[in-house]
């Protein structure tokens, strides 16, 4: 587990939502994967899911309310310098990837590049 360098900040309202969401979803721990994968109408997209285990290289990312958000090698230098937040707005709201690398973003905010 790498955890010298965060590739990612996790704002305290993000770790809140999740830790929300995994106790609704009935989840032991509140841990957040975060993958970027090849997709979308950009180049790259984001996946956000429930892990039930850390793998040895996953960058280990501590939050709020003993929420710990995960980032694999080959997604750690895409995201470097990226700040996980949640946004509470009804149409496009949650939880969001502010990627400063990002230099194009599709429409859908779902897809970008770099």
């Amino acid at each position: 587990m790498s955890t010298a360098t965060a590739p990612i900040t996790v704002t305290d309202a993000a770790a809140h939502k999740i830790a929300q969401l995994a106790r609704k979803e009935g989840h032991t721990e509140p841990i957040l994967r975060l993958r970027v994968v090849a997709g979308g109408c950009s180049g790259f997209s984001y996946e956000l899911g429930f892990a039930d285990e850390l793998a040895e290289e996953d960058h280990v990312i501590a939050a709020a309310d003993g929420v710990r958000v995960l980032v694999d090698p080959r997604s750690a230098p895409i995201v470097e310098g990226s700040t996980l937040d949640f946004d509470a707005a009804m149409i496009g709201g949650g939880l969001k990837v502010k990627n400063p690398r990002a230099v194009h973003e599709c429409a859908c905010g779902d897809s970008f590049s770099i």
